[in-house]
């Protein structure tokens, strides 16, 4: 193998597995957003001031970073040269980086850390949606049968499903799920910076 070749081969590697890690770190942030009154349990055991703020801080910023994670890694490989290169579950992937977006942009900006506003729960369910497309396209279309067993095992459904909705093997499903995920996260993007300038003024406003 060039060395060309090496390098190529080791980009898709690691796109790959940044790939498959936001999938994991998804499937963590709804964990962790739905144990919330469980650490409420536990923070009750917390007796100094400042370790029940820290407590506070820290599960409420773990979710959150693991979302900001999910969607620039989908973000990142939400582009027609990646998804051409990579195996990618579509529409699966591009979808759940979109439903992640905004519950994203709804916990940062309107209450959805806070456990009695509707758009908390709005958030989980966003979530959890995200999560079940993501774990569908991996289990079934990203991770279906390799051609090994198919040619033992011969399935209309699972070859379908290896050859019509994988990205690198679709090339233009690819590009008609890019050409149209793609400015919906840009609008989700736009959104979360109006939402964020809101969000500032305000803040000075209180602070004048």
């Amino acid at each position: 193998m060039t060395e060309g070749g090496i390098a190529k081969a080791l980009e898709i590697w690691s796109l790959q597995t940044m790939l498959d890690s936001s999938i994991v770190i998804g499937i963590v942030a709804l964990g962790l957003a739905l144990v919330q009154r469980y650490y409420s349990s536990l923070k009750e055991r917390l007796t100094l001031r400042v370790s029940i703020e820290l407590w506070n801080v820290a599960t409420i910023v773990l979710i959150d970073i693991s979302l900001v994670v999910v969607v620039i890694f989908g973000y990142l490989v939400l582009n027609p040269d990646i998804m051409a290169d990579i195996k990618m579950g579509i529409p699966f992937l591009p979808v759940a980086t979109i439903l992640s977006a905004i519950a994203l942009v709804l916990r940062l900006f309107y209450g959805g850390h806070n456990l009695s506003n509707p758009n908390f729960i709005r958030s989980v369910w966003l979530m959890f949606i995200a999560n079940l497309v993501n774990v569908t396209g991996y289990s079934f279309v990203m991770e279906a049968p390799s051609s090994a067993y198919l040619d033992e095992h011969p399935s209309s459904f699972w070859l379908f499903l290896k050859t019509q909705l994988r990205s690198n093997s679709n090339l233009e499903l690819s590009q008609i799920t890019f050409t149209i995920c793609f400015p919906i996260l840009l609008i989700v993007f736009g959104w979360a910076f109006v939402a964020a300038i809101g969000h500032l003024r305000r803040t000075r406003g209180e602070g004048s």
